[in-house]
């Protein structure tokens, strides 16, 4: 008897349709003789739909209440599984993230799983029961409930499958699986049938939304393998895991964009030690995160220093940073009209022209590119949000992406 660990995200479970056939698809892998455990997401736009009424009753939800209210829509979800499940005369057990045993810390609204405690799953599973758990929530070890942030039950499923040494965990969504590119944006992109850890969490922390960066870090981890596939057919999705072992590596694998970018420019910054950890020690104290950072000093011994955040959160850091700026005489600039457009490969590593050939595409399109960074296997430019499209479709083309 095999242990099967899934998870089902809002869209596969969004209405009561959609239920009885994850259901039904969970009772088939039990049938089959494999013991199973199931992760869910809350249905459709539950999430959302509890933040738009929390900000209705309060302009500045308490973190803590808001963590609670939101962990509901999970619960619903689970319960309705099972009662599913229940329906169709196979024995189940929901369980919540608390009920379960995921403890995590105390970071509100983006909380990190510190433990997984595996007793109560392995009980019920030794009854014989399908065990549903509730994703993107944990609970501290106080008591006090937690999410995960968005895609957090990903996250949920891939400690949960890691913890109990499953041999892999399937992600059912309801795409086909990891494209060369968001097949919305590309008509032509295509289905990768399977893509290093490495390389789809380049693709995820750049923008592409199929899986959460986190749960493919814990993925790459504990080498647990990642099955991406539809929750409304059969075939077979894609394959994350841990590459291919050879000297020649592949291509561009994918192209990924991200459009929920906002820059905020720091001018006329002094430059001497420490100039750095004051504008960013306050912002991580804000609970701002920052992706790109880029430094630059010029003959006068001034820095400008320019970073982005999700634009959810530039109000908050431009507040934040206003006061540094002032404290230091500098100057302030922000942007919400930008976005990312990277490629990312392992091949990158190997061979030379991939920045070249990048840069060289978009100037044929007349795209202007604001920023550049790298790492070992992915460029990103940033570029003005409405050129995205275009850019997306033009370095798909030149990649060769649509081909075998």
């Amino acid at each position: 008897m095999g242990l099967v660990v899934q998870k089902y995200g809002g869209s596969s479970l969004a209405t009561a349709e959609r239920i009885r056939a994850v259901a039904d698809r969970i009772r088939r892998a039990r049938d089959a003789g494999n013991e199973v455990v199931v992760v869910v997401s809350a249905m459709g736009d539950t999430t959302d739909e509890l933040i738009q009424l929390a900000h209705l009753v309060s302009d500045e939800p308490d973190k803590r209440e808001l963590d609670l209210l939101l962990s509901t829509g999970e619960t619903v979800s689970a319960t309705l599984v099972a009662m599913a499940l229940e329906a169709m005369h196979c024995s189940v057990v929901s369980l919540t993230g608390a009920q379960l045993g995921i403890k995590t810390d105390r970071f509100y609204s983006r909380a990190r799983i510190v433990d997984v405690q595996t007793d109560r799953v392995r009980g019920e599973l030794s009854k014989g029961r399908c065990v549903i758990v509730t994703g993107f929530q944990g609970v501290t070890e106080e008591g006090d409930v937690t999410t995960l942030g968005r895609g957090g039950s990903d996250t949920s499923a891939v400690a949960l499958g890691c913890a109990l040494g499953a041999p892999r965990c399937e992600i059912y969504t309801d795409v086909d699986g990891v494209y060369t590119a968001d097949p919305r944006v590309v008509p032509d992109a295509r289905l990768l049938p399977s893509i290093s850890y490495e390389e789809m969490l380049e693709m995820a922390q750049m923008g592409a939304r199929v899986m959460h960066p986190r749960a493919v870090e814990l993925g790459e981890l504990y080498s647990l393998p990642i099955e991406v596939r539809s929750s409304f057919h059969e075939r077979p999705g894609t394959l994350i895991h841990g590459g291919d072992h050879v000297e020649v590596r592949k291509r561009v694998r994918g192209i990924a964009h991200d459009t929920d970018v906002a820059k905020i420019t720091v001018a006329g910054v002094p430059d001497r030690p420490g100039i750095a950890n004051a504008i960013f020690a306050p912002l991580a104290d804000a609970g701002v995160s920052v992706d790109v950072i880029v430094q630059t000093t010029n003959r006068a011994g001034n820095a400008e220093i320019s970073f982005t955040v999700a634009r959810a959160d530039l109000a908050r850091a431009l507040d934040t940073a206003a006061n540094i700026s002032r404290e230091m005489g500098a100057q302030l600039e922000s942007a919400a009209n930008l976005a990312k457009v990277s490629i990312v490969g392992t091949g990158l590593q190997s061979a030379p022209g991939y920045a070249a050939k990048m840069f060289g595409v978009l100037a044929e399109h007349s795209i202007n590119i604001d920023t550049i960074t790298t790492s070992d296997i992915r460029i990103t430019c940033m570029i003005d949000e409405a050129a995205v499209p275009e850019a997306v479709r033009a370095l798909h083309a030149a990649f060769e992406l649509d081909l075998e």
